[in-house]
């Protein structure tokens, strides 16, 4: 087995700092440079760290320009490689329009007063996803941070919406229009109006804790040597309400949505795959090593703004969204999902 993912493509997205600063959300960018630590270690996911392969855009690069422009990048890398893998990773407010139904995922540059016409709006980000000719793309959006940045429930951060504007997850609806084609697969940290909570240390989000964790082989049984999106949804489906449950004593369940057959996002602890004892050897040595050293990262992480930013530091459609529910998946054509 291979210790490299030659055919996998990122995007990783963590708006940061907002031009309006009582929108800036500086967690988010700790998330994605502890996913790019993990996605191009070569003894863990094995992506290959580099402009050909990867792009992080956060802060002041984090602008609805630049963000096209990355998507219509991951279009030109999808055409050129028939095998390509896709991740695209967005981490920053969402916002929803009830006065006209749209939603709007609020980058950088954002105008506070004139969100409709300077915002990305979903349909735009979905128009940009769908021309990503790709076999195999994941799509995962933490888009509801308002209560989340805080790290205890009596000291929610509050912020102020517009009018009409409403802090929820990606609806149903755009979730369906995210997915359309084949091979894709689409991941919310929340559902709803449930907000996506941050660790109790300020390091990261839960839900990117625990996504870590699975990329890690949480979600696997030894033997197997690659990391399955069927993977990641086992173990986040349980992971992320038992921890936010246990630290805030409220709900976060993440959703999932996919018409695909199940495919592999990274290879397993560097092709290696688990021992002979599984995932708890793992945890309790090397793993918790891992997360421990890319926590600590989180905590200084210092990263500077810029375009294209990189730092070293189905046949069958399955819908999950309710707690506890993802139990031992197989996508495909004899699809099976605990209901």
């Amino acid at each position: 087995m291979s210790s490299t993912f030659p055919h996998g493509y990122a995007l990783l997205i963590g708006v940061g700092e907002s031009a309006y600063p009582k929108w800036s959300l500086p967690t988010t960018v700790k998330d994605i440079q502890a996913l790019h630590s993990i996605l191009t270690d070569p003894n863990l996911c094995g992506y290959i760290s580099g402009e050909h392969n990867f792009r992080i855009l956060h802060d002041t690069a984090a602008t609805r320009h630049a963000i096209l422009d990355s998507l219509t990048w991951l279009k030109e890398q999808a055409d050129a490689d028939s095998e390509a893998t896709v991740v695209v990773y967005y981490s920053g407010h969402g916002w929803l329009d009830e006065s006209t139904g749209k939603y709007y995922l609020i980058q950088h540059d954002v105008e506070p007063f004139d969100i409709a016409n300077s915002a990305l709006s979903a349909e735009d980000f979905t128009k940009a996803l769908r021309q990503i000719q790709a076999q195999r793309l994941l799509v995962i959006i933490d888009s509801c941070h308002a209560e989340g940045m805080a790290t205890a429930k009596n000291e929610q951060a509050t912020i102020k919406l517009p009018s009409n504007f409403v802090q929820t997850a990606l609806p149903k609806q755009l979730i369906d229009d995210l997915k359309h084609g084949e091979g894709r697969a689409v991941f919310t940290s929340s559902r709803g109006k449930q907000a996506s909570w941050i660790r109790s240390d300020g390091a990261m989000s839960i839900y990117t804790y625990h996504l870590i964790e699975a990329l890690q082989g949480a979600g696997n049984k030894p033997g197997e040597t690659v990391v399955k999106v069927s993977n990641l949804m086992n173990y986040i489906s349980k992971a992320v309400p038992e921890s936010t449950k246990c630290n805030y004593q409220t709900e976060q369940t993440p959703y999932f949505d996919l018409a695909a057959e199940d495919f592999a996002v990274a290879v397993l602890r560097g092709g290696k795959g688990l021992p002979n004892s599984g995932w708890d050897e793992v945890q309790h040595s090397e793993a918790a090593e891992t997360i421990g050293r890319v926590v600590a990262a989180g905590r200084d992480v210092t990263i500077s703004s810029g375009d294209q930013n990189v730092e070293q530091s189905g046949s069958d459609n399955i819908n999950i969204g309710q707690i506890g529910r993802a139990r031992d998946i197989t996508l495909g054509s004899k699809s099976q999902a605990e209901k």
